[in-house]
């Protein structure tokens, strides 16, 4: 199945997927250009249940999202060189601090459970429940020593990898790249 608009969904963490939104890495370009990419990201991001009415979005709402993620950004790179400024952290826990969405139970046709928002979802909700992810990832010691930048291009991704020796964003996209610029140094063949 195609990922709408371009979206990654391979980062480990939801608001580093929203990082990478900024077409950082091989996709190059803003990829939250609208409501409707928003909208996009947000169900293929699952920070809404599938099916959430999100009629509300609008463009306040993607430019609340790049804001985040302008945010986020620099508190995520500045943590992987040393220590994100203090003035980043409370502008991140005050985006945090909003009630997320309540997500309740209900029975599908098909008689199964799943999730879905008790009522629609409002921006300051949702930013909330991405900007806490980040708080949770960064206050994880464990999680935050497994912050990594790609290789190849200038993602910042969750190495859950068994010996976490990962070198990419994605083996199929960049750790692909290096092997072939490798391979043809190797052969001395050009592009």
């Amino acid at each position: 199945m195609a990922v709408p608009y371009g979206f990654r969904f391979d980062c480990g963490r939801t608001c580093l997927d929203l990082v990478a939104t900024a077409g950082a890495g091989p996709a190059a370009g803003e990829l939250l250009t609208g409501p409707a990419p928003l909208a996009a990201w947000l169900a293929g991001a699952a920070v809404v249940p599938p099916g959430a009415p999100l009629d509300g979005v609008d463009a306040r709402w993607v430019a609340r999202f790049r804001a985040l993620r302008e945010l986020l950004g620099r508190v995520v790179r500045a943590e992987l060189l040393g220590r994100a400024a203090a003035s980043d952290l409370a502008e991140l826990n005050s985006a945090a601090a909003a009630p997320p969405p309540a997500v309740h139970l209900v029975r599908g046709p098909d008689g199964a459970l799943a999730g879905a928002l008790a009522a629609p979802p409002d921006c300051a909700g949702l930013l909330a429940a991405v900007a806490r992810d980040a708080v949770a990832l960064l206050a994880d010691p464990v999680a935050r020593g497994r912050l990594r930048q790609c290789a190849g291009c200038s993602l910042v991704y969750l190495d859950t990898s068994r010996g976490r020796r990962r070198r990419w964003c994605s083996s199929e996209v960049c750790g692909n790249r290096a092997r072939v610029a490798r391979h043809r140094r190797r052969t001395g063949r050009s592009a």
